[in-house]
């Protein structure tokens, strides 16, 4: 079924292969990130300058975003961002800006999303991560949070299954973005996942093949 669909963080990497994914897919949508100008994120619309860590920001972009381009049918929450620190050596800040980016916005646009979703029987899907299964030294903060993320799926999932919403997320491993080959010049980066691959398990967990799927968090890991 094709839909209107939120994505926020629309404006990264992730984000815009992932609006790209869903209208080739013929859906409309709409992307959300703290980026006032996206440049070509897609053909849909886009809001910016938006704070999802405030709820009501959250709200109001989500509102904003439904009386534009009708009702909604599905939530993608990409939005997020990393820190490599050391418990020891780290700053205690970094798990609350954790928290805040990769985990507080999800929730902030479920809660706002939920109504219109119920009305379409919608769906949600999250950008988790695999270090939230196993973590490696340097990621204490931010596995912790996408943990968050499969957990916040997994309740949700059972919250809404008689509301008749899916949820459910994607755990990548490295991403092959520019970002990552700079700083791991020296990987592989042909065992990395890259964003249109995460991209396109997204657009199946939209669609109707994927009708019988909800509470599911889902390893999307290539090669490493």
């Amino acid at each position: 079924m094709k839909t209107h669909v939120i994505v926020t963080g629309a404006a990264g990497v992730l984000g815009r292969a992932v609006t790209k994914a869903l209208e080739e897919a013929g859906h409309k949508v709409t992307g959300i990130d703290r980026a006032p100008d996206a440049g070509a994120v897609g053909a849909g619309a886009y809001l910016g300058n938006i704070d999802l860590t405030d709820p009501a920001a959250a709200s109001a972009a989500i509102e904003k975003a439904i009386g534009a381009s009708g009702p909604l049918g599905a939530l993608v929450n990409v939005a997020g961002t990393f820190r490599w620190e050391t418990v020891a050596d780290g700053d205690i800040a970094t798990w609350a800006t954790m928290f805040d980016i990769n985990l507080r916005t999800a929730v902030n646009a479920v809660r706002a999303a939920l109504p219109s979703l119920r009305d379409g029987g919608g769906a949600v899907v999250s950008i988790g991560a695999a270090s939230a299964i196993k973590a490696a030294a340097g990621m204490g903060a931010y596995a912790a949070s996408k943990a968050g993320i499969a957990k916040l799926t997994e309740a949700l999932a059972e919250e809404e299954k008689d509301n008749g919403v899916r949820v459910n997320a994607v755990l990548p491993s490295i991403i092959d973005t520019p970002a990552n080959r700079a700083d791991m010049a020296s990987a592989d980066f042909t065992r990395w996942v890259s964003p249109a691959q995460i991209a396109s398990v997204i657009a199946f967990l939209l669609s109707d093949g994927a009708s019988a799927i909800t509470g599911a968090c889902i390893p999307v890991t290539g090669r490493v």
